[in-house]
């Protein structure tokens, strides 16, 4: 049997391997050393690189030691994350304090080992990483086995929606996906259609929405030569283009009624008639409609045929926005920060736990979408190797809570809640500060105080009472 071959880094240690390459069999294991100072120089880190990709490791054993255990860490991991490592990686350390442990794990190692009292009480351990590494957590099997390595998110939310996947693509009917812009409608489309039966088949995926109301019928069923003044060649559709596979349909509340009808006809029957033919088509198709607004109200304002929503909507997926996945923002972040700095050949190692914290705090009203294009232009226009919290420009000014303490933002929100609070009771009380300290359940006095606190006067509520009815 081949021995597995360890990458041994020590991190800022002045730990001795000597003890450790003596106790290690060579029959098992093949070990190479690399030490690295405190401050990590770009040529260390190269040199780091070029092991892994020369030697293909298949453990990493880190040691680190001091203060900055975590900060260490967190370079290290942007690192395998940005060359996208795939081996189990151990961190050693003489100290760490539970939170660091936490933290290291959440990095992505696959175990912690604390104040070894001999380097080789490490190597036990290593058979047991090398055994769970073989066998991946059910969600990386469920995503393997489903081809959705690139569906990324560990929130319970967003994994309960890739275990609907794999029922939903077996059987053969109409999906709406619903979901605010951004939200990846069309990469789970996608996701369906290659765990479907009909995966060797085309997805064609069309946006209604830019498709001119005059070509919308040509889009879709195609013409015949001599259809009208310029057509002078047949062309398919986008329908007969999807024979046998899945059409996309993004934005289809987009559609004007006459392209409606048209769809509802096709999807009862399967049949069409090209512009300019005489006889009728049939396509085997699966159709999957995305859109981000409220059908209900659609479909009650006249803007959405009925029948063709109930046909539509066999099944839905609604896919939650990125505010209600807060735990995949980071992970999120970190695969798109790999992705570029691939792409852009850049040396972006990590995100700063200040731009980190920006980027969580965030509202994302653009969804997935915004966060990959924001990330993007911070590997883009970094000056530093670590991006830090003023390269994340998100065009919202009141984003700048980066900084900002527990107490300083538990301080905001009750500043808030209290202005708006004494704002309404004035309100209702019509500016009467005792009738409102009442309601209150405060004193004259206390009630008057909170008002001179936030700058409320009396006449100020009243005059917003009469604007509301005016």
């Amino acid at each position: 049997m081949k021995p597995a071959h360890i990458l041994l880094v020590g991190w800022a240690t002045e730990i001795s391997f000597s003890a450790l390459r003596e106790s290690v069999p060579s029959s098992l294991y093949e070990i190479t050393e690399l030490s690295i100072s405190c401050t990590a120089s770009d040529q260390e880190v190269e040199r780091i690189s070029e092991i892994v990709a020369g030697w293909s490791p298949e453990l990493l054993l880190l040691f680190l030691s001091g203060d900055s255990v975590v900060e260490t860490a967190t370079v290290f991991f942007g690192l395998a994350c940005t060359n996208k490592w795939s081996m189990p990686i151990v961190v050693v350390c003489p100290t760490a304090k539970p939170n660091d442990v936490v933290e290291l794990l959440r990095l992505g190692a696959s175990e912690v080992v604390i104040n070894p009292s001999r380097l080789e009480e490490v190597i036990p351990r290593l058979s047991t990483v090398q055994a769970c590494a073989e066998e991946d957590s059910p969600v990386a099997q469920l995503r393997t086995a489903l081809g959705l390595e690139h569906i990324i998110g560990e929130s319970p939310a967003f994994l309960a929606l890739i275990k609907q996947i794999p029922p939903i693509a077996k059987h053969d009917v109409c999906l709406l996906m619903l979901g605010e812009t951004g939200t990846g409608k069309e990469v789970f489309a996608r996701a369906v259609h290659y765990c479907s039966p009909r995966s060797c088949k085309p997805f064609i995926p069309v946006n209604c929405g830019a498709i001119p109301v005059d070509l919308l019928e040509n889009e879709f069923f195609g013409h015949e030569s001599g259809a009208f003044t310029s057509a002078n060649s047949s062309r398919r559709g986008v329908i007969k283009e999807a024979d046998g596979g899945t059409l996309f349909l993004d934005e289809v509340d987009c559609l004007p009624p006459s392209a409606q009808v048209k769809l509802l006809r096709f999807l009862q029957d399967g049949q069409f008639r090209p512009l300019g033919s005489v006889s009728v088509c049939t396509a085997d198709v699966r159709i999957i409609a995305a859109s981000n607004v409220n059908f209900t109200e659609a479909v009650e304002s006249g803007q959405f045929r009925k029948d063709l929503y109930y046909r539509l909507n066999v099944v839905s997926l609604k896919l939650p926005p990125l505010r209600e996945r807060e735990d995949d923002i980071v992970l999120l972040a970190r695969y798109f920060l790999a992705k570029f700095t691939v792409k852009f050949s850049v040396r972006v190692r990590e995100l700063s736990p200040a731009a980190l914290q920006k980027l969580v705090y965030y509202t994302w009203p653009g969804n997935v979408r915004e966060l990959e294009n924001v990330i993007q232009r911070a590997v883009v226009l970094a000056e530093q190797a670590i991006i830090q919290p003023e390269d994340i420009f998100t065009g919202d000014p009141k984003s700048k809570l980066e900084n900002e303490t527990f107490r300083q933002l538990k301080a905001k929100a009750i500043d808030q809640f209290e202005q708006s609070y004494i704002r309404r009771l004035l309100l209702v009380y019509n500016g009467n500060i005792t009738k409102a300290a009442q309601s209150a359940g405060k004193d004259r006095r206390a009630f008057w105080e909170l008002m001179r606190k936030h700058h409320i006067t009396a006449q100020s509520s009243s005059s917003l009472k009469q604007q509301a009815r005016s």
